[in-house]
């Protein structure tokens, strides 16, 4: 990017904007503030697509409606160690940390907790949810379905969303091994950005209505699909459509949410289902309490073993080297908390226009 690309914000004038702009909406301050970490976290870590990047869908979803800014966040059914919640169709920045800390609660208690979630909305980025397990001495899990973005193997449309997965084990003294992936080629919100750039994508990454692989992101976004993990067959996409049917299962199927096709629209302009089959999208959350298996210290201590022994690997010619999962966010976590976070013009526009909607100084 140029410099005319873009301009640099610090990370806490975006998250206050966040914070400001969901209390308008009336999400309660508490809530509010949980909704702007989430997202804050996304672009600390420079994942951009899940970031401030979104607000303005999610602006748009609360001021016609289609969010309830006041959830009341209910279990339906629980054991000691798995419950099934009810989102009440509030944001899913806040009901997903509100399941999590269920499923995190219940680990604590009796070693592991598991919690399908049913009638929510987007809620951001998948590995916001094992890092804060990481925080209670935990192994967790987290996954959700989206809106239909994804062919399934061989189909020539949308039918799965990009059902991200994420899990997080923590290390010692080494970093913690933290694994955030969509069960897609890329996220939808990679070509969203390279749309906002006026740039091509990669083979591989999608397809056109016609079923035939497109670099153009607009194409794509006009009725094309994005492959799933793996592109081609011949290049594994057969396991990216399987690990894409499992979050189906676990997080619609298991707690009455809309799954695959039937999924609701994370935006205005997207189409709505024409049917339904449950209440909202779905997430799935797992914690498990090291303590239950092994002692913590000697659980961390084989972490940093494994790190150092993939990190001493030979290099491939040309390679930078072994990276450990979650090594490329930790390292724009440490350079966007000193100097800011770039956010392009297009959505810098964004976030004028939510502005002068809300009132909420931006600029």
């Amino acid at each position: 990017m140029t410099k005319v690309d873009y301009k640099i914000y610090p990370i806490e004038r975006l998250e206050e904007f966040s914070r400001r702009v969901f209390e308008h909406y009336e999400v309660p301050a508490e809530d509010a503030a949980l909704a702007a970490e989430v997202l804050a976290m996304s672009d600390l870590r420079g994942i951009d697509s899940h970031g401030v990047g979104r607000l303005y869908s999610y602006s748009e979803m609360l001021e016609n409606g289609r969010i309830n800014p006041r959830p009341e966040i209910k279990i339906l059914r629980q054991s000691p160690s798995t419950a099934t919640v009810d989102g009440d169709n509030g944001l899913g920045l806040v009901v997903g940390p509100r399941a999590n800390e269920i499923a995190m609660d219940k680990a604590e208690q009796v070693g592991t907790g598991w919690v399908s979630v049913s009638h929510t909305n987007h809620y951001g980025i998948a590995g916001y949810y094992p890092i804060r397990a990481l925080e209670r001495d935990m192994i967790g899990w987290s996954m959700t379905n989206t809106t239909k973005l994804v062919q399934p193997l061989w189909g020539g449309e949308r039918m799965l969303g990009t059902n991200p997965i994420a899990i997080a084990f923590p290390g010692l003294e080494e970093p913690d091994v933290i694994i955030d992936l969509a069960t897609s080629a890329v996220a939808y919100g990679k070509v969203e950005i390279a749309r906002r750039k006026s740039e091509g994508i990669p083979d591989g990454w999608a397809i056109d209505a016609n079923g035939v692989n497109t670099n153009d992101p607009q194409t794509m976004i006009d009725g094309g699909a994005l492959t799933p993990l793996g592109s081609f067959r011949e290049l594994g996409g057969h396991k990216g459509y399987c690990l894409a049917a499992m979050v189906d299962v676990l997080c619609c199927v298991l707690s009455g949410a809309n799954w695959g096709p039937f999924a609701p629209p994370f935006t205005l302009r997207q189409q709505i289902p024409e049917r339904s089959v449950g209440k909202g999208i779905g997430h799935f959350f797992g914690a498990m309490s090291i303590d239950a298996f092994i002692e913590v210290e000697e659980f961390k201590r084989q972490i940093d073993d494994w790190v150092r022994t993939m990190r001493a690997t030979k290099p491939q010619p040309g390679s930078p080297g072994v990276l450990i999962p979650g090594d490329p966010e930790r390292e724009a976590e440490v350079i966007r908390s000193k100097e800011g976070i770039p956010v392009v013009m297009t959505l810098v526009e964004e976030l004028r226009e939510i502005s002068k909607r809300t009132g909420v100084a931006f600029d």
